[in-house]
């Protein structure tokens, strides 16, 4: 079992004190010089620190520095940490939708026995994640994983930690700007294979379904790679094609799905010649396929619906044609790639994961 880093420098400076390297009342060295001994971040440096000062084996005096405690029993170390293994935050957007549940899922597997998981739900909400990554942080937790709520801009939170050195790792999302380790789907190899199968059954208008918010790397990326099959063919997108209206599957929705069911309906009526659908989300898909049968066509006959993800073990035995995520390979790599960051690994890495496409009962080659 790996012992958290903080309790490897707590551990270290405690003996060096007891050896007699530091004598009562002597400097021990400070959050910055620990950090650059150690290479580690100087929040787990400040936090060795603490777990000194609360078992009362030194003290600190603003502006001065850290000393070794004159109480030779303070010595022995009164403190008892409550975590054997290392402590870790993760930060989700939501556990609600099918592909955030099998990567918690997924997650939380992969920790077994490796770590602690302290779970907070941001809603997607930036100014929500950035206290809970604030309190995470005071807390003591020793690394993060971290879905965001957007990646255009991120909080000071996370900036914070960037400079800092702190062991954190991105699922899903990549940052813009900033140098972070990161796990997720390809979702321009995603959803270039998506658009190739499409094309592949005969359909050429091909309309897309997106939510309106994309200030995301997620939903960015599907878009590039939804291009790039069309440029690959030599064929003009046709963006009249595309609706990226969808304002009810974000965690605070600012509309009803069955105002989205209606915007979708109005789509498909204004653009007759659409015979298949690629909605970047599951939910849209859901929505899609009721808003083709609530204005009498039928899927797959009359509009193939293709998707990401989809829930398992469907009862009805009626599943869409999606593109599968690896949420079991992404989930372990979080938790390695943290713990080796934890462990003083500092090189940025992303790493990108294949999709797999699924056939349903949602798509079928053209007739005309």
């Amino acid at each position: 079992m790996m012992t958290a880093l903080y309790m490897q420098v707590y551990q270290s400076l405690k003996q060096d004190i007891l050896d007699g390297k530091y004598k009562p009342g002597d400097r021990i060295p400070s959050e910055k010089e620990l950090s650059d001994t150690f290479q580690i971040s100087r929040i787990t440096s400040k936090k060795a620190l603490e777990m000194l000062v609360v078992g009362g084996i030194v003290y600190r005096i603003q502006g001065k520095g850290t000393f070794v405690s004159k109480d030779k029993d303070a010595k022995k170390g009164t403190f008892s940490p409550n975590f054997s293994k290392p402590l870790i935050g993760l930060v989700m957007t939501t556990f609600d939708d099918s592909y955030s549940s099998k990567l918690l899922s997924n997650i939380e597997t992969a920790s077994e026995d490796q770590c602690l998981i302290i779970l907070k739900q941001s809603f997607g909400l930036p100014d929500k994640e950035e206290k809970i990554i604030k309190e995470l942080l005071d807390f003591g937790v020793d690394g993060m994983l971290i879905y965001p709520a957007r990646t255009e801009h991120f909080s000071s939170e996370i900036l914070k930690m960037v400079v800092d050195q702190f062991p954190f790792v991105l699922i899903d999302r990549a940052f813009k700007g900033i140098a972070a380790t990161t796990v997720s789907t390809d979702n321009v190899q995603a959803a270039k294979m998506g658009v190739d199968y499409l094309f592949g059954l005969g359909h050429e208008q091909i309309g897309v379904l997106s939510p309106q918010t994309i200030e995301m790397t997620t939903i960015e990326d599907r878009f590039n790679g939804i291009v790039q099959a069309y440029a690959e063919r030599n064929t003009m997108v046709n963006r009249d094609l595309w609706c990226t209206e969808i304002k009810s599957t974000s965690p605070f929705p600012e509309a009803t799905a069955k105002q989205d069911i209606q915007l979708i309906k109005q789509h498909l009526e204004q653009q007759p010649g659409i015979s298949a659908i690629f909605a970047l989300e599951y939910s849209i898909a859901v929505m899609a396929k009721r808003a083709a049968e609530q204005i009498g066509l039928r899927v797959p006959e009359d509009l193939s619906i293709l998707c990401f993800d989809e829930p398992e073990n469907s009862l009805s035995g009626w599943t869409f044609t999606h593109l599968q995520q690896g949420e079991r390979e992404m989930g372990r790599t979080a938790i390695t790639r943290l713990l080796d960051m934890m462990n003083g690994e500092r090189s940025i890495k992303k790493v990108y994961f294949p999709a797999t496409l699924v056939e349903g009962n949602s798509t079928c080659p053209i007739t005309n």
